[in-house]
């Protein structure tokens, strides 16, 4: 069974989620900032299927995500190594299991702690914050159409703001 794609909503994370959303997707990168490099390594940590795991390491090295590396110069053995690009995605990582932990896993416990390695701090949780380091709500940040926004992405976004302010007004007023 295929999935569809998201390619007609003008909208980055849909975009994104078309490249990283499937499960097994998350989870080699997952892996791949455990350490895990090598193909067979990826085949034991996480029990997939050969097939699948062939495809999903081909899409993020076709995407820039991971690249190909031989184990050593002139050897037939590859592993797979995060480019610039999919280091990026820590956060991502980060983010999405620290919100696990939160709000699933709240009678198991943490299964990993993420730390600092030069003091061996935990780290704190991932959020959103403003220039000055202030922690931002959802309530403290609007939507601007940008560069790349299409006409339906830009009148959308003028609606929720219109919808915002007067709410806003609403709360004001009572």
């Amino acid at each position: 069974m295929s999935r569809n794609k998201f390619n007609d909503l003008n909208c980055s994370l849909s975009d994104s989620l078309n490249l990283i959303g499937e499960w097994w997707t998350i989870l080699i990168l997952r892996e791949s900032f455990f350490g895990t490099r090598r193909f067979e390594d990826f085949q034991q940590q996480l029990g997939i299927a050969r097939n699948i795991l062939t495809a999903r390491l081909s899409t993020l090295c076709e995407s820039g995500i991971l690249e190909r590396v031989p184990v050593k110069q002139g050897a037939k053995r590859h592993e797979y190594q995060l480019t610039t690009m999919g280091r990026d995605l820590l956060t991502i990582v980060i983010a999405l299991t620290q919100w696990g932990d939160r709000w699933l896993r709240k009678d198991q416990g943490v299964p990993v702690t993420f730390i600092e390695r030069n003091n061996g701090e935990e780290i704190p949780k991932v959020c959103v914050r403003a220039k000055d380091g202030r922690e931002l709500k959802t309530r403290d940040i609007a939507m601007l159409p940008g560069s790349g926004a299409s006409e339906d992405t830009r009148n959308r976004l003028k609606q929720i703001a219109e919808k915002w302010e007067k709410r806003m007004q609403q709360e004001s007023n009572s």
